[in-house]
């Protein structure tokens, strides 16, 4: 699908959705988009893109639907809200790409919803955060018909070279939880470090400029939320302890309908928890640095 022609709709504007939508505009697309929030509708129409004033304005004049939404309840309204409108072009099968961290069978629903009024939902999750897509650091996850996730691919190298094709719709979703299910756990344990550090009387910034880089300890969550916690400042977020909350629910409870155990997962939540008690909900998820140095008594 070339970017001179192709018309992409993004419902859902927020941290993801908007940085979405912002860089198709950049690769020539025309692009419109629909949000509940009146600040995200303003984002786009400042960077170029259309602002409709409904989901069914959106699916109608679109050739391809991005959705990008942080609630379950959300997905089904948005989906109820699609299948009430005419695709753009009634002569082929309107695709649906969903990026959401959402739990599975709430994705099937909805893939079968718009089955019905012969539209194809692709699972397609993403791995980054909305600060490491200008690095072109995403991964997306594509799952679902493999022909139409191969038609779709070039829009989705717009934001990254990383769109490995995982398998049958859900198998996106899965490979997502694994990847967010490593990152509770990282990010809770560079706070612990840094922590520790900081009680030996070790400046912890030694830690990112040994560790950072290295083959055998960095990683891109360390490069990536260590900083936030050396300077003590975690606004604006790349990923809310709020929103947060929700993927970890997720992969809990696929966790235990599966019946796998994640003793260190289980660990890292009640930090998290903790986080969102000591009002840190709309921090940057770095943030549970400052729950183990009040537990430390360094606060």
């Amino acid at each position: 699908m070339k970017n001179s022609t192709t018309s992409i709709g993004v419902i859902g504007l927020g941290i993801m959705g908007g940085i979405m939508a912002e860089t198709l505009l950049h690769h020539k697309y025309k692009v419109c988009g629909f949000d509940v929030a009146a600040s995200a509708m303003k984002r786009l129409k400042k960077a170029g893109g259309r602002a409709l004033q409904s989901v069914q304005e959106v699916v109608e004049q679109s050739e391809v639907v991005i959705i990008s939404l942080a609630k379950t309840e959300a997905l089904h309204w948005v989906i109820g809200q699609i299948n009430q409108a005419a695709p753009a072009d009634k002569t082929k099968k309107q695709i649906i790409i969903e990026t959401s961290t959402l739990p599975l069978a709430d994705k099937q629903v909805a893939a079968l919803a718009l089955e019905k009024n012969r539209r194809i939902m692709l699972d397609c999750p993403i791995s980054g955060t909305a600060a490491r897509m200008r690095d072109r650091a995403w991964t997306i996850y594509l799952s679902g018909p493999r022909k139409a996730c191969l038609q779709v691919e070039p829009i989705l190298k717009a934001f990254t070279n990383h769109t490995p094709y995982i398998g049958k719709l859900g198998a996106g979703t899965k490979l997502k939880y694994a990847a967010n299910h490593l990152v509770a756990i990282y990010n809770v344990a560079y706070a612990e470090s840094v922590t520790l550090a900081r009680k030996m009387g070790l400046d912890p910034r030694l830690l990112l400029e040994h560790f950072g880089n290295s083959a055998v300890l960095g990683t891109g969550v360390m490069r990536l939320r260590m900083p936030f916690m050396l300077d003590h400042e975690y606004s604006p977020p790349t990923m809310k302890i709020e929103v947060w909350q929700k993927d970890m629910q997720v992969i809990g409870d696929m966790a235990k309908s599966v019946d796998c155990p994640t003793p260190l997962f289980n660990a890292s939540a009640s930090i998290y928890t903790a986080a969102m008690a000591q009002g840190l909900s709309q921090q940057d998820t770095a943030s549970t640095a400052e729950v183990l140095s009040k537990m430390a008594g360094l606060l």
